[in-house]
């Protein structure tokens, strides 16, 4: 079942999750002390976010809050590159900044044909994902060879099978020390993500699949695909990949853009060999709970995204039937294309955030409410976690609560406006009762 919503009928900040919309805030009896707080709002509240956590710190972490500062600027420092030793070869791999507690990390992995800086860059360049990104680590994950400036790999060389790729990320995990990740991943990364959350449930907390198509190639798609590589240079018959026929024929500035990057900067050789082994992936060996015996899935929260006429449409939809509903979310953006993280990364960026509140992450941001009758509005920085806080406080920030578990939403947006656009509420624990999932695509 689809879902759309215009913006209108977005959550504003004053009616989100913990919020009493419509029911002032209590001001301070003594006026000074009203100052010395909206000072203090200023100052801390407006310019900077705090991360806490609900559940107890570990041992030895009690100083964790206290040295948020030094994280939230440690993230503003240059990515680091490292080449990580795993079962099956080097993977290069880009980081910034250092595990905090049991906070995840955000964990990248590209499509076919692009590298990390390609495939992600304007994403999370974006303003907005700037400013959930300071609150993780942020490691972006090279297939073997897909870098710029990679060596090409000898004559000979067998590239790792789409099980492989998936099964050498958990060493760059061990090697970071992080707990679990977040995972994004798009089109064959999203498949490599997708079947690494298959293998290591417990290291993933959450996934958001863009493109991904869960099906092998039979063999009239293999003879396709071997014909194109006759008839079509390897740039574009990536090109046909990432992008649907109306964005190769109208988007040519973009279009021509990825064809110049794909040549120059990802080594042809190792794209070949990438192209070839996504080509010769088999089935993801998912099935929707209930339909047969011992049905595997995906565990954790997914979020599935597609453009509209992207070519990974059709795969995007089987996969959507194949996970389970309580836990999945379905987004497809209009005027996106195939590349969404790309041509819409703040639609894109605003789905990623209601996403972490889904799985229980919130925001809180400055509220502007009457500071006397006739004297305008007053921002005050309001907690909304209150068993932490006891009330209002002179901060803001993302708090992490108890997991709730998002329901099946489908946002999307039609051009023409003629289809219902309706919202669900997700499940959630006691605490938070019931929470409104939405997410604006349209334009």
């Amino acid at each position: 079942m689809a879902f759309f919503l215009p913006r209108a009928l977005l959550p504003t900040e004053a009616s989100r999750v913990g919020d009493s919309p419509g029911q002032p805030m209590a001001l301070p009896s003594d006026l000074l002390d009203w100052g010395l707080l909206l000072q203090e709002v200023t100052m801390a509240g407006l310019h900077e976010l705090r991360f806490t956590e609900e559940k107890p710190l570990l041992r030895g972490q009690d100083t964790e809050l206290e040295n948020s500062d030094a994280f939230l600027s440690a993230v503003d420092t240059d990515w680091k590159e490292h080449d990580i030793e795993t079962p099956y070869g080097l993977l290069h791999v880009v980081i910034r900044g250092s595990p905090k507690g049991n906070r995840p990390a955000i964990l990248t992995y590209h499509d076919v044909g692009l590298n990390h800086k390609l495939c992600f860059n304007a994403f999370f360049n974006f303003e907005d994902m700037q400013e959930i990104t300071k609150h993780f680590v942020v490691c972006h994950v090279d297939a073997p060879g897909q870098q710029a400036g990679a060596s090409q790999f000898p004559q000979g060389y067998q590239f790792p099978s789409m099980e492989q790729l998936a099964a050498m990320v958990p060493s760059v995990i061990q090697h970071f020390g992080f707990k679990y990740v977040i995972g994004i991943g798009v089109g064959a990364g999203a498949y490599v993500l997708a079947k690494f959350a298959l293998i290591f449930p417990d290291l993933v907390e959450g996934l958001v699949l863009m493109n991904i198509d869960p099906n092998g190639k039979g063999w009239i798609d293999w003879a396709a695909t071997k014909l194109s590589g006759l008839t079509s240079t390897l740039p574009d018959t990536v090109l046909s990949h990432l992008f649907s026929q109306e964005e190769l024929v109208n988007n040519t500035e973009l279009v021509q853009s990825y064809r110049q990057q794909i040549s120059n900067t990802v080594n042809q050789f190792n794209l070949q060999l990438f192209w070839n082994m996504y080509n010769s992936r088999r089935d993801l060996d998912i099935n929707r709970p209930g339909t047969v015996p011992n049905a595997k899935t995906l565990r954790c929260p997914v979020m599935l995204v597609v453009g509209d006429n992207a070519p990974a449409e059709d795969g995007v939809v089987e996969c959507n039937s194949k996970l389970d509903p309580t836990n999945t979310t379905f987004l497809k953006m209009a005027d996106s294309g195939g590349l969404p993280q790309v041509t819409q990364p703040g639609k894109l960026t605003e789905a990623f955030k209601y996403f972490l509140q889904g799985m229980g992450y919130r925001w809180t941001v400055p509220r502007f409410v009457p500071f006397c009758p006739g004297e305008g509005t007053r921002a005050v920085a309001y907690l909304k976690d209150r068993r932490l806080s006891g009330g209002a406080v002179p901060s803001a920030g993302m708090t992490r609560l108890a997991r709730s578990r998002t329901a099946s939403l489908t946002s999307a947006s039609s051009a023409d406006g003629s289809r219902p656009r309706a919202c669900t509420h997700s499940e959630s624990s006691e605490a938070l009762g019931q929470i409104n999932h939405t997410m604006e695509v349209s334009c």
